[in-house]
């Protein structure tokens, strides 16, 4: 046992001693023969006394394996071990916190119904009373707002539709009025224009054109005085027409009042540039014409 031990360690011995030389020659003689150095290594091998194999180097090198089985086993243990330690810590700081939370959080809701308290929140119930009310309250201030707005939109939409509903009535009374006017137009008769202007009249008792137009029609007829009263009456309504002045001209020219015809001529022309060629030529004013006034009135600049 002992030889072969001996043997063993001069094995190990000549293969540490080559490893370590065969380097060195390597680094040392970097131009050398490499056939040569290999020889060298094969005459080393040969010349060992005993095969480096045996039954004490099987033992030790199990012996090792099992060592490190061993080892590795105990390792993985140490390492399970750890992990859940390290695992059940995590859990313990995780319900820690957990619990502290809850804690901090009834510690927030006993603060916050103390403070309730102390503002006058005395209970859950009056704090859905409050609630209810204050809702209440917005939703009638919300509902009054927008009642007054309907309410204000009703009377636009009232005045609108009246507005339009007399707008209408307008249109349609001007349609008609505007047809009599064209009746008229078409009529020869004077007396039949008058009954057509009264229902003019009829329709517009302030129509100054219809009063002039009647006054004309009533000059026709000869009727002087009527047409002089219908002048005045268009003359009240408008004082500055200058048809009525021309149509009262006409009544007083055609009744002898000289001095008022003439008046109320020069106040017509002045008016409406208009009327001095119709005058010129006019039957209601066959008495004036042999007056130099009248002339000068009626005088057309060529």
């Amino acid at each position: 046992m002992i030889r072969t031990v001996w043997n063993l360690v001069l094995s190990l011995m000549a293969f540490a001693s080559a490893l370590v030389l065969l380097p060195e020659r390597v680094h040392a003689e970097t131009s050398g023969d490499v056939d040569a150095q290999q020889a060298k290594a094969e005459q080393t091998i040969e010349a060992l006394n005993a095969p480096l194999y045996s039954p004490f180097t099987e033992r030790y090198l199990l012996d090792e394996v099992k060592t490190l089985r061993q080892m590795l086993a105990d390792h993985r243990v140490e390492v399970t071990e750890k992990m859940t330690d390290r695992e059940l810590e995590v859990a313990d700081t995780a319900l820690m916190y957990a619990t502290d939370t809850v804690t901090y959080f009834f510690y927030l809701i006993a603060g916050a119904s103390t403070l309730l308290v102390l503002i006058g929140w005395n209970s859950l119930r009056e704090i859905k009373e409050r609630a209810s009310a204050l809702a209440n309250d917005e939703i009638q201030r919300i509902t009054s707002s927008y009642e007054e707005r309907l309410e204000k939109l009703e009377r636009e939409l009232h005045s609108k539709s009246r507005h339009i509903a007399a707008t209408q009535e307008e249109i349609e009374l001007t349609n008609e009025v505007h047809s009599l006017w064209l009746k008229a137009s078409q009529e020869s008769s004077a007396q039949n224009k008058i009954a057509i202007y009264d229902q003019i009249l009829g329709l517009r008792p302030e129509d100054v054109e219809a009063i002039t137009y009647k006054a004309d029609a009533a000059l026709l007829l000869g009727q002087a005085q009527w047409a002089n009263a219908l002048a005045n009456r268009a003359l009240t309504i408008d004082p500055e027409n200058s048809h009525a002045k021309y149509q009262r001209a006409c009544a007083h020219a055609e009744s002898g009042y000289i001095e008022e015809a003439l008046r109320d001529l020069s106040e017509a022309i002045e008016t409406s540039e208009a009327l001095r060629e119709q005058a010129a030529h006019d039957p209601s004013f066959e008495r004036l014409r042999e007056l130099d006034e009248f002339t000068s009135m009626t005088q057309v600049d060529s």
